[in-house]
This record gives C-alpha cells, structure tokens and sequence, in this order.
C-alpha cells in the first residue's frame, strides 16, 4: 500500500471511529435522566477537552503558547465565545512563533 492509500485509509478509520463516538454517546445518554449535576458536567466538557489539548504546550513555557493562552483568557471573558477564544488564541500563537521564528 503506497503512503497516499495508507493516509486516506487512516483518514477514513478516523472519521468512523469519531462517528462511531458521537453515535454511541448520544444514543447510551437516551438512557439517563438529565439531572442538573449531569448537565452541569456535560457543559463542563468542552474546556476539559480544551485544557488537555493546551497543556502540554503551555507547559513547554514558550512565549508564544503562554501569550496564546492569556489571549484566550481575556478573549473568553470578554465574549464569552469558546470558538472566538480558541480562534484568537491560535492566532497569537502564530504570529508569535512568527515573529520568533519557532515552529
């Protein structure tokens, strides 16, 4: 199998796999009664996810990422948005490392 098959296979087993998660939780979560603390974890999700993603490259402690996260910080608390907080963070992480010339 040449690298563009095996990347296009991978590519599929991932979105099966991310369907098949989505799916699956959604249909087990027909069992459970929404109660408020369930709702409140269920909300609380998304900025878990968000914090595994970003830490360990805020713990590597460069400029760039550690300036991404106080835009997030600030952004978030002003807008309220997680998109446009995710959005703004990448972009100072960007144009930090662009200016320092890191990747």
């Amino acid at each position: 199998m040449d690298a563009d098959a095996s990347f296009y296979l991978a590519v599929l087993g991932m979105a099966v796999a991310s369907y098949a998660c989505r799916v699956g939780g959604f249909l087990l979560m027909g069992w459970l009664p929404i109660t408020p603390r369930l709702e409140a974890a269920l909300r609380a999700m998304p900025i878990g996810v968000m914090a595994g993603i970003v830490a360990p490259s805020v713990a590597a402690g460069r400029p760039p990422e550690i300036a991404g996260l106080l835009a997030v910080a600030v952004v978030m608390k002003l807008t309220r948005s997680d998109i446009v907080a995710a959005l703004a963070g990448a972009a100072v992480v960007a144009i930090g490392r662009r200016l320092l010339g890191t990747s």
